[in-house]
């Protein structure tokens, strides 16, 4: 409890010192994790929750209108909507909306806190190490009589400060290329029915994300320039076409489909500024950014992937497209005429 009480008097002293600097880089400089920053707000501006996510998920709908928040260290999506058709299997779950599209890793889920932050209103879920794996805030157009009841529902009985934090998973190290069976890994991106059968082509090959694309069949996986992407998206702004982006985080993977309008460049920050849907997608955490064709039953399905220096995916950008529905040609068109290969 003596260590609570001193990240708590180092955090409001940091907040006082540095207003603008947001929760998450805040418990990088102290040494601790976002979870445990907001844990020391117990019994002021935050509520513990039960660990049941998948029954508070489930009632997220009633709180209507909101706003879902996914991120990593690099990209921050946060879409607007009502979450609807949420389901389960397992420790799998899927919310398939036009506005709040999820695709949910619970394992991963660890902890849950209702927060009140001079009036505005969220649920915030952290993993195992603390860090958030997803957050949806209210709105003006929310209910904040069904959020309370929610929140009273699914108060924890025990709302002390000291949470249970372990390490980060220290990545799998990358097997030498000689190692690979390349030529069969080839083969089985060339016969790829789905784009859901990926992760797996990957991990049977014993690959990482990074490794598959630089051994991809020629022709399907390229470098791509930091500024040929944003032309992508500019034109994709400009001629009214819909993408569908995807950021996740360890326990959640956020995906809009729509249009993108608003692009806005702030600093490092390259932003969609709509009034649906926000990106933040810091440039200098891009280490990459790859152009990658992956053959489906419905034809080539191509995408705009960006990850970071340890491999890590960032986000994802495609044209939009449903299972049974070939890619729209126009998307295929503007990538291939914008990519700047590298």
């Amino acid at each position: 409890m003596e260590n609570v009480l001193e990240l708590k008097k180092q955090w409001e002293a940091f907040k006082s010192e540095n207003p603008k600097v947001r929760i998450r880089d805040a418990a990088r400089q102290l040494g601790a994790s976002e979870a445990e920053l907001v844990a020391t707000s117990l019994g002021d501006t935050a509520v513990r929750l039960k660990s049941d996510f998948q029954g508070i998920l489930k009632q997220i709908e009633s709180l209507g209108y909101v706003m879902a928040l996914t991120r990593n260290d690099h990209c921050v999506h946060e879409r607007k909507g009502v979450y609807k058709k949420l389901s389960f299997q397992g420790m799998m779950g899927l919310a398939v909306n036009p506005d709040i599209d999820l695709r949910l890793f619970m394992n991963q889920w660890k902890s849950g806190f209702a927060l009140n932050e001079a009036g505005r209103k969220s649920l915030q879920f952290f993993g195992k190490d603390g860090e958030a794996v997803h957050k949806i805030y209210l709105t003006e157009q929310s209910d904040p009589a069904a959020y309370d009841a929610l929140v009273n529902q699914y108060k924890h009985e025990d709302q002390r400060e000291v949470l249970d934090i372990l390490p980060a998973q220290e990545a799998v190290a990358e097997k030498s290329d000689t190692e690979i069976d390349v030529t069969g890994f080839k083969t089985a991106w060339l016969n790829l029915k789905d784009t859901h059968e990926f992760h797996g082509m990957l991990r049977n090959f014993g690959v990482s994300r990074i490794q598959g694309l630089r051994l991809a069949p020629e022709g399907y996986a390229f470098k791509i320039s930091t500024e040929s992407f944003k032309a992508i998206l500019h034109k994709a702004s400009q001629t009214g076409l819909e993408i569908m982006v995807f950021t996740g985080s360890a326990g959640c993977i956020q995906i809009h489909t729509g249009l993108v309008k608003n692009l806005v460049q702030t600093g490092p920050w390259f932003n969609v500024l709509d009034p649906e849907f926000n990106l933040h997608l810091r440039e200098d955490g891009i280490d990459s950014i790859w152009l990658v064709k992956k053959p489906t039953e419905d034809g080539l399905v191509t995408s705009i992937e960006a990850f970071d220096a340890k491999g890590n995916i960032i986000v994802q950008f495609f044209g939009k497209r449903k299972p049974g529905i070939p890619e729209n040609e126009h998307w295929r068109l503007l990538v291939n005429e914008l990519s700047v290969i590298i």
